[in-house]
């Protein structure tokens, strides 16, 4: 345990003071920083960006009151600290107390007497102290001594010598160490790191041996009758310092280190206590027969035959798998254990490696559902014993027998609360998805075609020569020709989508006379090269491509660049090239993903740079889009954030059921993360389940029933006691579709405050939206119909502004200027005004 934790406070300190700090304190930190401690100030922070951080691998997280209790039930005790001030203390309430770990006790000063009182109230919590005044060697000792540590910023430690403004590294670890020795020594137990923290031996340090250990990083003791013991100084089995930690009565110290040379002991073995066994002995002896295994050995084979020590790695988990009795299992797993150490060594890869993967996963907050990829999962079946199957809480959402039904609650009697919890969606990390495309996407923009024809290998399985196709994209091959009936319905939509998209234009500029002689103007240019992302491989989405590319081609854009991804024989679905040729494409380019997006946004030897990215796509191109427009070297803006697909349909008395159904499972379909949700406007019980019932029904019809079967069973029934109240509701869910089966539901059409695209009345379906009413189904998700407005004409244009101004026009609003710009103490601007006018 340490007395005191360390605040990354500086960038600009000593060098090697961070280092010799993280040997005998954890760091506080901001998370980019590295920190073993997520220090978050902000109560606004998002609960889910500091579960993010603890998934990643810290080791707890500090946070304010109001962000705590968010995360009560989420994050373990153990993992959650409390940041308070004095004032709050009383604040914290008994459930809360029980679900951290500890609190960060932010002070005026580090009064014993003030922190023992706070300590009391948390009894059996952890206690930190980070005081205003200056921290001493004094005040750490007293915090010591009622079981309390203290903060101490980076900046007020050195390894130097104490003084007023500065205290030792080392100085501050010993401070509340206390020997019971006559000698002053601390019994010391050295452990080796790599071999998963086996004791090597027992020596005893000095406060001036345990001072040049922390500083120099070497294992350095105190000999009984020659002083200082500077490990391996003659032998050369030095000892490299990870971690130095005093016991719970701060009278005896571990040192963890990385032992070098023969041994630690003088007998040139490992440990004074015998030799390694076990998995430790293993490696080592795996590490030195990847230097020196002869020729023609076994192990010599594995070593350089990658095929042979996989296949003995899948046999063994075989035989393991099939192993039944105790000593068999223990036979076995020794195999697998073999070959699979066998690898590791081969890699560079330690126990402790895994030891400290495994720690870091253990440290996950959010966890999958660790099912079986497909391919083990089937293999599974065949050996899998035979036992009647028990059904589970979650049956229903799993069971191909059990009704497919949406969860039903009630607005009247809701909380205030609880209805912002049915606004929500799901949480999207974009931080880690980000973090998981930025070394795709960089790839690419370093590397140009050759990364872009690797990665579409690699995740399109397509081998490419080039990634760019050229017109003309039609007329096609003969291996390619159209159905005729999916021709003409795309020239139709074409039609429709284009007249709709063409009335939007902005065809003349605005000219507005302000005063006499002051005109401004404001009017359109089209964006000039823009990309846009079809969503393709196996998928064939041609709809997407006519509602990005329609109105690319009515505002004029001068380069389109359609990107989607290939078949696995690099060809393009002719349905997308067909559209690409009826709305004038420039090029496609043969790619999806992140991937796609980092050559759209960059551009590469064949593919032109673009100015605005389109479309919609998985969470890889979704992550890709938000990294790119933030990134200035790219100067590229996207269309607007993405998330699953929606619809909210509000039904009253007079709905056809079998209708509202359709209109649920048709974005139901989309995927198991869809959202969908039925506003009852004063809905009888009695239609309700006929609606319910319609569900099930039609629901077992669809291909794709086990999605819908999972996103149904998420999906809500949200209950109102009127149309008005039905429509509130949605205009604070702000849905990406909104279906009105309601009385006079053009009428409804004036009350919409917030939405992607509204279809009005029971003929109305949202799938004619989809596809070829002549509206874009490009639209803003997540909540952002609030704040974003879907694909249309002026999203590929950009307004300029310009203004004239006659001598007349400047003798009157001259003066004014220059009065502003006086105000504003910009000389410069009110001389540009008086030097024409001779003012």
């Amino acid at each position: 345990m340490s007395s005191f934790l360390v605040l990354l406070d500086s960038e600009s300190v000593e060098e090697g003071v961070i280092a010799a700090a993280s040997r005998v304190a954890s760091l506080i930190g901001s998370p980019d920083q590295g920190a073993h401690i997520v220090f978050v100030e902000d109560p606004s922070t998002d609960p889910s960006q500091v579960i993010t951080h603890l998934d990643n691998g810290a080791e707890k997280a500090i946070v304010p009151l109001s962000l705590a209790k968010n995360l009560i039930g989420t994050v373990p005790p153990n993992r959650l600290l409390l940041l308070l001030d004095l004032a709050n203390v009383s604040a914290v309430s008994d459930s809360l107390r029980n679900a951290i770990s500890g609190v960060l006790l932010k002070t005026p000063s580090s009064d014993p007497g003030l922190v023992q009182s706070v300590a009391r109230f948390f009894s059996g919590l952890a206690v930190h102290v980070l005081s205003a005044d200056g921290p001493s060697l004094a005040s750490i000792r007293k915090l010591a001594a009622i079981g309390a540590s203290l903060i101490l910023p980076i900046s007020h430690l050195s390894l130097g010598l104490t003084s007023e403004s500065k205290l030792n590294i080392a100085d501050v670890f010993i401070a509340p160490l206390s020997s019971d020795r006559q000698d002053g020594l601390f019994p010391t137990v050295v452990s080796s790191e790599p071999h998963g923290g086996r004791s090597l031996g027992l020596v005893y340090s000095s406060r001036e041996s345990i001072a040049e250990s922390i500083a120099t990083g070497k294992g350095v003791y105190q000999s009984r009758k020659h002083g200082l013991w500077r490990k391996g100084e003659t032998s050369g089995a030095t000892q490299d310092v990870v971690r130095i930690l005093a016991d719970c009565d701060n009278d005896a110290l571990e040192f963890r280190v990385v032992q070098n040379g023969v041994g630690f002991c003088h007998l040139n073995q490992a440990s004074c206590f015998g030799d390694l066994d076990g998995l430790a002995a293993l490696e080592r002896t795996l590490t030195a027969r990847l230097v020196d295994a002869p020729d023609g050995s076994y192990t010599r084979r594995l070593f350089d035959d990658q095929q042979l020590l996989t296949a003995k790695i899948m046999e063994e988990a075989d035989e393991l798998c099939r192993a039944e009795t105790k000593e068999d299992v223990a036979f076995e797993a020794a195999d697998l254990l073999y070959f699979a150490l066998t690898k590791c060594a081969a890699a560079g890869v330690s126990i402790k490696d895994i030891e400290r993967s495994l720690d870091n996963k253990a440290k996950k907050i959010t966890r999958r559902p660790g099912n079986a990829k497909p391919q083990w999962s089937s293999k599974s079946e065949a050996t899998k014993p035979q036992v009647p199957a028990t059904k589970s809480a979650n049956a229903p959402a799993q069971d191909p027998d059990a009704s497919i039904r949406m969860r039903t609650v009630d607005l009247s009697t809701t909380t205030s609360e609880e209805r912002l919890k049915l606004l929500k969606r799901p949480v999207l990390k974009s931080d880690e998805m980000i973090a998981k495309v930025k070394p795709i996407v960089d790839s690419v923009r370093i590397r140009g075609d050759a990364a872009l024809l690797e990665l579409t290998a690699k995740f399109d399985k397509a081998q490419l020569d080039t990634p760019l196709l050229l017109p003309p994209f039609y007329p096609l091959s003969d291996s390619q020709q159209l159905d005729p009936d999916v021709k003409e319905a795309l020239d139709v939509a074409y039609a429709n989508i284009y007249k709709f998209h063409a009335a939007q234009t902005d065809t003349k500029p605005l000219v507005v006379e302000t005063m006499p002689g002051v005109t401004c103007t404001r009017f359109a240019r089209p964006i000039a090269r823009v990309g846009l992302y079809v969503p393709g491989g196996t998928a064939i989405l041609p709809s997407t491509a006519l509602m990005l590319g329609v109105p690319a081609q009515v505002a004029g854009c001068e380069q389109v660049v359609v990107a989607t991804p290939p078949r696995a024989d690099g060809s393009i679905s002719p349905e997308v090239l067909y559209v690409a040729h009826l709305v004038g494409a420039h090029a496609v380019l043969r790619a999806g993903g992140a991937q796609a997006v980092a050559a759209l946004a960059y551009g590469t030897e064949t593919v032109p740079k673009v100015d605005k990215i389109f479309g919609p796509g998985n969470q890889w191109v979704t992550a890709a889009k938000m990294l790119v427009q933030n990134d200035t070297d790219a100067l590229v803006s996207i269309d607007m954030p993405a998330g699953p697909s929606e619809v909210l349909v509000i039904a009253d008395e007079l709905c056809n059921p079998a209708f509202v159904a359709a209109d649920l499972l048709s974005q139901a379909e989309h995927g198991i993360d869809s959202q969908v949700v039925l506003v009852g406007a004063s809905l009888p019980d009695s239609i309700l389940a006929k609606v319910e019932e319609e569900v099930d029904k039609q629901a077992r019809a669809l291909s794709r029933v086990d999605i819908v079967r999972e996103s149904v069973s998420r999906s809500l029934i949200v209950k109102a006691g009127s149309a008005d109240a039905a429509v509130e509701f949605s205009n604070e869910y702000a849905p990406e579709h909104l279906i009105l089966h309601l009385r006079g539901a053009s009428g409804w059409v004036s009350h919409v405050k917030n939405a992607g695209s509204v279809f009005v009345g029971p003929y109305t379906p949202e799938s004619c939206g989809d596809y070829a009413s002549g509206t874009n189904h490009t639209l803003p998700t997540n909540g952002y119909a609030r704040q974003f407005s879907g694909v249309n004409t002026q999203s590929f244009q950009k307004h300029i502004t310009s203004q004239e101004i006659t001598i007349d026009g400047l003798e009157k609003l001259g003066p004014i200027v220059a009065t502003l710009a006086d105000c504003e103490g910009l000389q410069a601007h009110a001389n540009a005004v008086r030097v024409r006018l001779g003012i």
